[in-house]
């Protein structure tokens, strides 16, 4: 099962350790953790990365804005700014970089991975999205997806909870939670932002 890949930019070693215990308790992979803006250019530039944590304040000559905005201009992929200070002139410098979330140390497990699902999904639902079907999917399953799965994949491209799902379409949250966790097996995917990521790279294939 391949996992969604972050590259964790942080020159404190033990708050880089705590982010990647998140990280991994959350189904995703730690990649790479880079101790410097520089480091981390390296790494980028030899491994694909599907996202990254990056704290705005790093020992070196560059800051985590600056790396944020190669990240923008040569690899494209989401990523969530770190920091211990609230600064209006630091917010206002890292509000340029178009980041997908600005959290604030500490963080607790539920706003990191709040923020990420939030990010990947808007990141391969771009507002012109391509349209979902349900036979060229199953082209490329081994498991058919069926009809009532199918339903569910809708919901989750537009964001919904897993309650909102639930409400829309009239069951448990419990039976929708039985529904993901079979429909993860046939995508091959841990959680529903992998998931997501299965169903873009059918529908580009």
């Amino acid at each position: 099962m391949t996992r969604l890949k972050a590259i964790i930019i942080e020159d404190e070693p033990l708050v880089a350790e705590d982010i990647a215990g998140c990280i991994e308790a959350l189904g995703y992979e730690v990649g790479y953790i880079a101790y410097s803006a520089e480091d981390a250019v390296i790494s980028m530039q030899n491994t694909k990365y599907d996202f990254a944590l990056i704290d705005i304040t790093l020992a070196g000559k560059m800051d985590g804005i600056e790396l944020a905005m190669i990240i923008n201009e040569e690899h494209k992929f989401p990523f969530l700014f770190l920091t211990s200070h609230s600064d209006r002139s630091i917010l206002e410098r890292a509000k340029k970089a178009r980041p997908s979330a600005y959290l604030l140390k500490p963080f607790d497990e539920n706003d990191l991975m709040t923020s990420l699902e939030v990010a990947i999904f808007n990141h391969i639902n771009p507002k012109e999205s391509v349209e979902l079907s349900l036979d060229e999917i199953n082209k490329q399953v081994s498991n058919p997806i069926s009809d009532r799965e199918f339903e569910i994949i809708k919901l989750l491209r537009k964001g919904n909870t897993n309650q909102e799902i639930a409400e829309h379409l009239f069951v448990s949250i419990n039976t929708i939670k039985t529904h993901l966790t079979r429909l993860y097996v046939k995508l091959d995917a841990s959680n529903r932002t992998e998931a997501l990521f299965r169903i873009d790279s059918i529908l580009k294939s």
